[in-house]
């Protein structure tokens, strides 16, 4: 069936959604979708997740627990509107550095935007450029983070291994993830919410359903949390563990570069 999840084998790459698209089609199509929701994506995450990515995303900054020093350097992968890079700076007590590394550029401007109004700028660099090839040189950051980006990177081994690349010895690997539901009745009542709600909600904010509809989808096709485990170990990284939220519908994953 379409609707079944990719492996750790891979698949994604030709995967847009529950249509199979020849290989180098995706990228296109994804970044459709982003320049078509940037103005919006606060609101489409709490559409999404019925506000919770809020909490997700503080537990995630709460489990990197970022040092207070001007040294600590974080990259924050498909994070364009500094949403996870802002919290990782305010966490550090605004002595971190972050990096915010997009493909999609109508994201970096609301990002710009959006730290400028914080008094942010000194503590963020915006990057327009593609995960699976990172602009950065080997063990240049302390740690790297992705919230709810990696299952829209066609390449995902790929970008793996970047990321293992450009991290620090004793550098961290976060990704934040919309995952499996390990909950009969909970997974019941989320399908019903993704695929009648959710694209209707979208129809009405945004006047267009389609993006949604490729974002649900996209969450049922991406690898399950043992399955991405396995990804994450097999691109170099040790000590791979992660955590289920709300019944795994996002889940945490980490691992170390020793």
């Amino acid at each position: 069936m379409a609707e079944t999840r990719t492996t750790a084998e891979g698949g994604m790459a030709t995967s847009y959604g529950f249509r199979d698209v020849q290989e180098g089609e995706k990228q296109g199509l994804v970044n459709d979708v982003f320049h078509k929701v940037a103005k919006r994506y606060d609101i489409m995450n709490d559409v999404m997740s019925a506000g919770l990515h809020r909490v997700w995303k503080n537990a995630m900054v709460a489990a990197l627990n970022p040092r207070k020093d001007p040294a600590y350097k974080v990259l924050d992968v498909a994070g364009g509107t500094g949403d996870i890079a802002f919290r990782i700076i305010e966490a550090s007590g605004r002595l971190a550095h972050a990096t915010v590394l997009d493909i999609n550029g109508s994201m970096l401007a609301v990002g710009a935007e959006r730290a400028a109004k914080k008094g942010l700028s000194d503590n963020v660099t915006f990057v327009e450029a593609n995960a699976e090839e990172l602009p950065f040189e080997d063990n240049s950051f302390d740690a790297y983070t992705i919230a709810f980006g990696i299952r829209n990177v066609p390449h995902i081994d790929v970008a793996l291994k970047e990321a293992h690349r450009v991290l620090k010895r004793g550098g961290r690997l976060l990704v934040l993830e919309f995952s499996e539901v390990d909950m009969p009745l909970l997974d019941r009542f989320y399908d019903e919410w993704s695929f009648k709600a959710i694209p209707h909600f979208g129809r009405m904010i945004t006047g267009d359903a389609e993006p949604y509809q490729y974002l649900v989808e996209s969450i049922r096709k991406f690898p399950n949390q043992r399955d991405f485990a396995a990804m994450i170990s097999k691109a170099g990284f040790s000590r791979v563990t992660f955590t289920n939220y709300t019944g795994g519908i996002a889940a945490l994953h980490s691992g170390w570069k020793l």
